[in-house]
């Protein structure tokens, strides 16, 4: 039932492959740097936001693949150390990090932090972004490691240790986390649509995050979320990740849209097209297909998918229409929302000042 549903909450972005009103060249009009980085979140803090996603990269995706990229957890602690309230939820790929040391590392932040971050395990990543750094496994044995990775910090941060674990991917004789995370712990964000994802989020995960999709395709998937948190003995929460393009008027957002791509390079193009290329990645396959005039739908479209990894799908309109979207979504029973829009810092203002208040209407309406 409705009245029984939490708040939304609502979220936002921050740009490590840069930033600016057009992207797909081959620089970005704002590079990554700690400065920018650090007024985007403040900026967002200000603004009441709830969260911050910080991604996982190891080429930049949004531009160039060699342009400047801020790496993650570096970042994340720095920007853990300038604000006061605001949550990150930072993108982690199983593998990269042991996790007897991430686990340690991760209940560091957390105390620096008060009790602010927030995990987002990525098992798929990007298309040849793991081998970048010589990672091999295929997409089932990182689902499997995720697993394991997942038990294994958990086990960490409940106990403290002395630990033993002897999984397939994960080993650890005697590891020990000290202190351990205050409570509550960071919770686990886990993003996917293939049935491997869904089996992991529902067996570990407190939030199923999911891209956006138009709203036929999308409830079929909290169908299938239900079923596989049902069959675990859980009830689903849900996050939806969007990129928004809002504009006073419908015809201005499309044309706002249009010109996102107006400086878009070949190379890029082509770069992004080579990531999705036989995907085993279920979502990214999906945000990547192409139809006609990248519209999915009256206020879907996935022409940011031509330059950018991963998400590639923005609700275009006026903040009315916007809003009518969200509410929609939240209806299905999305409950998180983790919005961006291009350049994020002067965007996370429209968002939070003509959109947002438009959707809780109608949430304090029914509850």
């Amino acid at each position: 039932m409705t009245e029984s549903r939490p708040t939304p909450k609502f979220s936002w972005f921050v740009p490590i492959d840069g930033d600016g009103d057009r992207i797909g060249s081959l620089r970005a009009q704002r590079d990554p740097t700690f400065a920018y980085l650090r007024d985007v979140v403040l900026n967002a803090e200000r603004l009441g936001y709830h969260s911050l996603l910080i991604p996982t990269r190891f080429a930049n995706g949004s531009f160039e693949h060699s342009a400047p990229l801020a790496e993650t957890w570096t970042t994340a602690t720095a920007l853990c150390a300038v604000s006061s309230r605001i949550r990150l939820l930072i993108a982690v790929r199983p593998g990269i990090t042991p996790v007897g040391l991430f686990a340690q590392q991760a209940a560091t932040l957390h105390e620096i932090s008060s009790g602010r971050v927030d995990i987002n395990i990525v098992p798929g990543g990007i298309q040849g972004d793991n081998e970048r750094l010589g990672i091999g496994g295929s997409h089932a044995d990182r689902y499997a490691q995720a697993d394991e990775f997942i038990d294994a910090c958990a086990q960490l941060w409940n106990s403290g240790g002395p630990l033993d674990f002897d999984g397939e991917s994960v080993r650890l004789n005697e590891a020990i986390v000290s202190p351990t995370p205050s409570p509550p712990a960071p919770e686990w964000y886990l993003g996917g649509a293939s049935d491997a994802a869904l089996r992991l989020a529902a067996e570990r995960a407190d939030v199923l995050l999911c891209w956006i999709q138009p709203q036929d395709a999308m409830a079929e998937l909290v169908n299938r979320a239900r079923d596989a948190f049902a069959l675990a003995g859980r009830q689903p929460r849900l996050g939806l990740r969007t990129h928004l393009v809002v504009r006073d008027s419908e015809s201005g957002a499309w044309d706002a849209a249009s010109e996102l791509l107006s400086e878009a390079h070949p190379d890029v193009l082509a770069q992004r097209a080579a990531a999705v290329k036989s995907t085993a990645m279920v979502g990214a396959a999906v945000q990547a297909r192409r139809v006609e005039d990248d519209r999915l739908g009256e206020r879907l479209w996935n022409g940011i998918s031509r330059v950018r990894v991963n998400l590639g799908t923005a609700i275009v309109g006026t903040p009315q229409q916007a809003a009518d979207e969200l509410r929609a979504y939240w209806r299905m029973g999305f409950d998180e929302f983790i919005l961006s829009a291009y350049p994020h810092l002067e965007e996370a203002e429209r968002i939070a000042n003509d959109v947002l208040p438009l959707v809780r209407t109608e949430q304090a309406q029914r509850a």
